[in-house]
């Protein structure tokens, strides 16, 4: 049986002024669960958010962070994609995933500056199965910058320029990054997926246009985790989640193809899909994952 999720969780300011230890979760109000979704519309207001949920001295530190931004560009973007944007730090590094420096978000993706080829950052991409070994998928927010309201894999982000997402020995920092966007995106928290239980499979290397004006050039850690676990979406970063078995994962690409349901599937979640996914879920299944791992390869898709 197809299992949806929806609840409204508001974190939109204590996301990015986050350190790299997870926060304590808030207090969320939960929804009953249905078999289909979609996060409330209209959202919430920011200032209610603020006004409801953050410490008078963390408002005054968001409104800093905020006026700081007044002058920058793109100042029609949504309030909270935009603060992500120009705050946080990919981490930049070469094809051979040599790490040569750092730049913001909002420059990582520019295409026009990912056509000098000098923008090419690690990211990761997150698939996680419960243990009837169905795949969370999301639907990314309409708001998000970069492929909005596209259905991908559970979790797709960056790890940042901060010291506990660059640890390289046994992919440390990634796997970081991934237990932190869980919680920042879908709410799920870190002891539902300790770090030492993703497992690295492999590595991708992929460019994609997004509009126009805004693509991904990444280097793409694919990491896979068995788990159940508690999920409340994040209306800035999820328009809906959903478990898929195969079957009902082989229907959304069929409609994809189709152009059905205006349904769109992100790039690199399809390149998953088409070159490693359904092989993967055997393992999955089987309890061997391991013994598929290659993170020595780098696939260039």
């Amino acid at each position: 049986m197809l299992m949806l999720l929806n609840t409204p969780y508001a974190l939109s300011l204590s996301r990015s002024l986050a350190s790299s230890s997870l926060p304590s979760p808030p207090t969320r109000r939960l929804l009953s669960l249905s078999s289909t979704f979609a996060l409330p519309s209209p959202r919430f207001p920011h200032s209610s958010l603020v006004s409801s949920r953050v410490s008078p001295s963390f408002r005054t530190q968001a409104s800093a962070a905020t006026a700081t931004m007044g002058d920058a560009p793109d100042v029609g973007m949504d309030a909270v994609q935009r603060r992500l944007m120009f705050e946080d730090e990919c981490i930049l590094v070469d094809e051979s995933d040599n790490v040569v420096g750092h730049e913001s978000k909002y420059n990582c993706h520019l295409w026009e500056k990912i056509l000098t080829g000098k923008m090419l950052h690690r990211a990761f991409s997150v698939f996680l199965f419960n243990t009837k070994y169905e795949l969370l998928l999301q639907q990314r927010s309409a708001t998000k910058v970069t492929f909005p309201l596209v259905w991908t894999n559970t979790c797709c982000s960056h790890p940042l320029y901060r010291e506990s997402e660059l640890i390289s020995e046994n992919h440390l920092g990634v796997r970081n990054a991934a237990q932190r966007k869980l919680w920042d995106e879908l709410g799920i928290p870190a002891e539902d997926v300790p770090v030492d239980q993703f497992v690295p499979l492999s590595r991708m290397l992929y460019k994609a246009p997004s509009d126009g004006k805004w693509g991904e050039h990444e280097l793409d850690y694919l990491l896979f985790i068995v788990r159940d676990v508690n999920v409340h979406p994040n209306p800035d970063e999820v328009a809906e989640a959903k478990y898929v078995n195969r079957d009902q994962l082989k229907e959304l690409l069929r409609k994809a193809d189709a152009g059905e349901d205006s349904l769109k599937l992100s790039p690199w979640f399809r390149l998953v899909v088409d070159n490693f996914l359904f092989k993967w879920w055997d393992h999955v299944e089987k309890g061997t994952l391991k013994e598929v791992s290659d993170m020595e390869t780098i696939h260039k898709l």
